[in-house]
């Protein structure tokens, strides 16, 4: 992999940012004939003017989502310049594509270049140029060497079955760099200046690839926003399977019903610990509830229809994935999730009556064991034992932590690159474990305690995954926070964020407020809960 990085980093000497573009060579493959990087072969090369395409159902593919700083409904059409390239690495046998999108019109380009990350197992893709190419940016996105409907094991595995080693890196950070790098030279070929600042904009495995990118390659962005980061993907992938696996050891398959009382009976208790009734444990390291405090419940169930009585195996089952993972002699392997969390996210069941529900597992957490650990894709993870399982979380670890772990917290040479991070992660996540996202910027923090000075991290009480939920989603101005971080030296004391309502309030179904930078939490001090002036930020 060596060569490639150096590759990689050679070519970021001659990106110089640039002034404002008064004009744009023509749309058509004469202008980037020269488009090309050391240690790749390009095999194809088109490039499409488009006038008032469409924009409609495109961006709904697993990526971050509409750019936040695109004001109202995004536009239906837009002009654009689209540039498909597909390539291998010499020596390889991997399949690349990459896309990039150019406002089609000079007087239409910001100076600016913005990607969007990916979800899942999806990279990125065509649709996720569109987005920032309405808001003004240039922009590029790849497919991390496999297109979006591939199953995992057709590109993770080689047809002996061993793992695809070039294709997993493509996919883990080589091809994202590569994308970013094309696209400012593309950038620079059309405008004939360079984007005076670089952006990147993702959440999940879009917040994992920036963060892959502030520690493998600082130099190509000024500023990252890595929403609810899949770093620490070597854990947090097989810990994601510690649910279906609890459940089969116990024998039991709670239906919907059930894991929701058990949600909802935790938000009773911690409910209020910050002084607000809201739906929100804005302070879980106060909550103690107890699991075991509803056996002998009975709960009316709709879908599947009846009366169940929960059992000390189902209240079991519960505790365990909110404390996370342990080994089978009781040592701690990974995080659990918060107690307002969507419990179905990770062991969900389909049932054919009250008493007959089949487990579905997290897919990222099954193709994980199935695909990357046992590589045989048809594996019957039913007959795994407790230390099967051990056997296989540390295999993850020892095979894949330098891989696609992105958990390095030696951020030094993004300091030296003056680049800027924001992290934040919604505390309902029902994902990606919060504290996975802690523990990772405490290790940085250890490092370099002066790291909040281009790094800060931002939890959001009441939020899911990548947003939604009743709490303080920071989606529509993290963007705007970093860009004025980065280009105003404007340093985030608060990220402003949008709730839902709570009494009293009669005027707007949303609040405002803000989220407070780690270790600082964000603290109700009195007065409507409906204004942020009612909260202040707490060491």
């Amino acid at each position: 992999m060596i060569p490639r990085v150096a590759a990689i980093v050679a070519a970021l000497s001659g990106l110089v940012p640039g002034a404002l573009a008064s004009r744009t060579a023509s749309c058509s493959k004469s202008t980037f004939k020269s488009l090309d990087l050391k240690g790749i072969k390009i095999t194809s090369l088109d490039v499409t003017p488009a006038h008032n395409y469409s924009t409609s159902g495109r961006n709904a593919t697993g990526g971050a989502g509409v750019i936040p700083d695109i004001p109202g409904s995004p536009a239906p059409t837009v002009d654009i310049c689209f540039i498909a390239i597909t390539y291998t690495h010499h020596g390889q046998k991997d399949v690349v594509n990459a896309y990039i999108g150019l406002p089609l019109n000079a007087k239409d380009w910001n100076s600016q270049f913005l990607m969007d990350g990916g979800g899942g197992w999806y990279a990125g893709g065509q649709p996720e140029v569109l987005s920032p190419v309405l808001a003004g940016y240039a922009s590029s996105s790849t497919d991390g060497g496999h297109g979006v409907t591939a199953s995992t094991g057709d590109w993770a595995l080689t047809k002996k079955g061993d793992i695809d080693w070039p294709t997993v890196w493509d996919f883990s950070s080589v091809a994202i760099a590569e994308a970013a790098i094309l696209g400012k030279m593309a950038t620079k070929m059309y405008y004939g200046s360079e984007p005076k600042y670089s952006y990147w904009h993702g959440c999940s495995t879009g917040g994992r690839q920036g963060h892959a990118m502030a520690q493998q390659y600082p130099e190509l962005f000024d500023g990252i926003v890595g929403g609810a980061p899949a770093v620490n993907w070597d854990k947090f992938a097989p810990a994601g399977f510690w649910g279906p696996l609890k459940a089969q050891l116990l024998g039991v398959q709670p239906p919907i019903c059930v894991l929701e009382a058990f949600t909802n009976a935790a938000i009773a208790a911690c409910d209020e610990l910050d002084g607000v009734k809201d739906g929100i444990i804005a302070l879980p390291g106060q909550c103690h509830f107890k699991a075991s405090s509803l056996i002998g419940q009975k709960v009316q169930c709709v879908e599947p229809n009846g009366e169940i009585t929960i059992t000390d195996k189902m209240a079991e089952l519960v505790a365990a994935v909110w404390d996370g993972p342990e080994s089978e002699n009781g040592r701690f392997e990974w995080y659990g999730f918060h107690y307002d969390s969507n419990l179905a996210a990770m062991i969900g069941t389909t049932c054919t009556s009250i008493d007959d529900c089949t487990i579905s597992p997290f897919f990222v957490s099954d193709d994980w064991v199935k695909v990357f650990l046992a590589r045989d894709p048809s594996f019957n993870t039913s007959t795994l034992t407790h230390q099967d399982y051990d056997r296989l979380f540390h295999q993850s670890v020892r095979q894949f932590s330098s891989v696609i772990g992105t958990e390095n917290p030696d951020l030094s040479k993004m300091r030296r690159a003056g680049t800027k991070m924001i992290a934040w992660h919604g505390m309902q996540d029902q994902l990606v474990p919060t504290n996975g996202t802690v523990d990772y910027y405490n290790r940085v923090l250890e490092l370099d305690s002066c790291a909040a000075d281009y790094y800060r991290l931002f939890l959001a009480p009441g939020v899911t995954h990548c947003g939604f939920g009743p709490g303080f989603d920071p989606v529509e101005t993290v963007l705007g926070t970093l860009k004025a971080w980065v280009e105003n030296g404007t340093v985030p004391d608060r990220l402003p964020a949008t709730a839902v309502a709570v009494a009293p309030s009669n005027t707007s179904t949303t609040r405002t407020g803000y989220l407070c930078p780690y270790p600082e939490v964000f603290t109700y001090t009195g007065g409507n809960p409906n204004e942020a002036s009612s909260f202040t930020c707490v060491k």
